[in-house]
């Protein structure tokens, strides 16, 4: 997070492993909340259950309302030996991309089984084809059955158990498709949004499944060369209407996650303008948008998100929108003032 943005060294940082935040807090907007101010440059200390303190009356808050599917799947091959697969994208009825363990066992053509957690349950697979990038495409008999037959796929750094599976998703989360949770959205309760629309804030829900890029290692030290992995979204004609009506009055978008802005400043590159206004429509599609520093941002004013990992495409997003001398600050004083970070840990609000 230096001056030199296109180098993936740059984002790097020192994080005590009793930081990374194992289980959700509870209630969950009872996160400490970090308040960073890009006019000022201050960097301020709340609950973010105080969040409203923070919002004005007109702000357009759009959440990510896509659902985490239980995409971890666990069995065996037909010749014998475990295997584990994890669900990416789904190409069509049955078929999907994965990822499988072990790799050199799983060719083309291998059949397996699936078998539920408490082995009751069991479904049939083919390995259909081998990608580039290490994939699968993989056929599975029966995919309706996955809440029965696989487990949530939670961050290799979570080690504990999860005792309550919907602590892993948002309260708002109703579209399934994502394999890892959208996770700024998890310190919401249902009393904090009530009060957020009492206040006069707007509340939009788009769709983004968050895909194999929010976990995946970067590996080449020139990020200019990083290609990111196309995720699905969709926006309504409601959505639309309204964030682009909010644009027009220069009323403040503020995204909740890293995967809301992705989907919003696609739309942005894609749209056309008016008086310099974006004007949205509604919209399906894939897109693959790397946000790095550098990056101008045309729809998100402001964004709700967690701590990152190091040298990962969120913590580049998160500093094209803070700038990186603020960013690198602002978590230098998170891991003093000891903020819970990742998927479970306390939250950040760029203004």
């Amino acid at each position: 997070m230096a001056n030199d943005i296109m180098k993936l060294s740059d984002y790097n940082y020192e994080l005590p492993k009793e930081l990374i935040a194992q289980s959700a807090a509870e209630p969950r907007d009872s996160s400490r909340l970090m308040l960073v101010n890009r006019g000022t440059n201050e960097v301020t200390h709340h609950i973010f259950s105080d969040l409203l303190e923070h919002l004005q009356e007109g702000d357009v808050m759009v959440f990510n309302n896509s659902r985490v599917i239980h995409a971890r799947l666990r069995g065996h091959r037909s010749s014998g030996g475990a295997i584990e697969l994890l669900l990416l994208k789904n190409i069509s009825s049955g078929i999907w991309e994965a990822l499988v363990r072990p790799g050199r066992r799983m060719k083309s053509n291998t059949k397996f089984t699936v078998v539920s957690p408490d082995g009751q349950r069991q479904v049939n697979g083919t390995i259909k084809s081998v990608q580039h990038n290490g994939s699968r495409i993989v056929e599975l008999e029966d995919d309706s059955r996955l809440d029965e037959i696989g487990i949530l796929p939670l961050p290799p750094y979570i080690q504990a158990d999860l005792t309550d599976s919907e602590r892993y998703q948002t309260i708002y989360a109703v579209n399934e498709g994502s394999i890892a949770a959208p996770t700024a959205g998890l310190h919401f309760t249902t009393d904090l949004m009530g009060k957020i629309r009492d206040h006069g804030v707007e509340t939009v829900f788009v769709t983004l499944h968050v895909g194999w890029d929010s976990f995946r290692p970067i590996k080449n030290n020139d990020l200019a060369s990083h290609e990111m992995h196309s995720e699905f979204f969709h926006i309504s004609k409601s959505a639309a209407e309204r964030i682009t009506l909010a644009k027009s009055q220069n009323r403040r978008v503020i995204s909740v996650g890293t995967t809301a802005v992705r989907l919003l400043e696609h739309l942005g590159t894609q749209c056309q303008y008016s008086d310099s206004s974006p004007v949205l429509h509604e919209m399906s599609g894939h897109t693959n948008l790397f946000i790095n520093p550098g990056f101008q941002f045309k729809l998100v004013d402001a964004l709700i998100t967690n701590f990152h990992l190091p040298q990962s495409t969120l913590l580049m997003l998160t500093s094209a929108m803070a700038g990186s001398a603020l960013l690198r600050k602002s978590y230098e004083i998170a891991v003093d003032q000891k903020y819970r970070f990742y998927s479970f840990g306390d939250a950040m609000f760029i203004i």
